[in-house]
């Protein structure tokens, strides 16, 4: 049900993110879903990637700060109202919503959200008796 996002340190210059996306590809480690957080100086990349394992080596390897964080991806239809269902079952269950990002696979059909939250295995109880879909790391690395 967890899935391995890594989180990549990043100077804030011009060629970095390049360098990062280079080094991936030249490993053929493909992005699933992406997302960065941002200061004056620097950025923190989150990746969902088809090897965590392979790119955690890779970037390391090329001189990146690297952590691995363990993160929920939920799959809910692409529509108004889909994002409030699961929001409002975890604040039901007061499960604190650290960060999330999207990415869908094609619109209109579904949309997968990924969560970084404080009570992992009572937000997997919560949305699974709500009937929302958890994917697993498996389904996630192949989207």
């Amino acid at each position: 049900m967890k899935v391995n996002q890594i989180s990549v340190f990043l100077e804030n210059k011009s060629g970095r993110l390049a360098d990062l996306t280079r080094t991936l590809a030249n490993n053929k480690i493909n992005i699933r879903a992406l997302c960065i957080a941002e200061t004056i100086d620097y950025g923190v990349l989150r990746l969902i990637v088809n090897d965590p394992d392979a790119a955690r080596r890779a970037l390391t390897g090329a001189g990146f700060t690297v952590t691995s964080t363990e993160v929920l991806v939920v799959e809910m239809p692409d529509r108004p109202g889909g994002l409030a269902e699961v929001v409002e079952t975890l604040a039901g269950e007061a499960i604190n919503i650290e960060y999330i990002y999207a990415f869908v696979a094609r619109s209109g059909e579904n949309a997968f959200v990924v969560f970084r939250l404080e009570q992992m295995e009572r937000a997997i109880a919560a949305l699974q008796a709500r009937g929302i879909r958890i994917l697993g790391s498996n389904e996630v690395y192949t989207i």
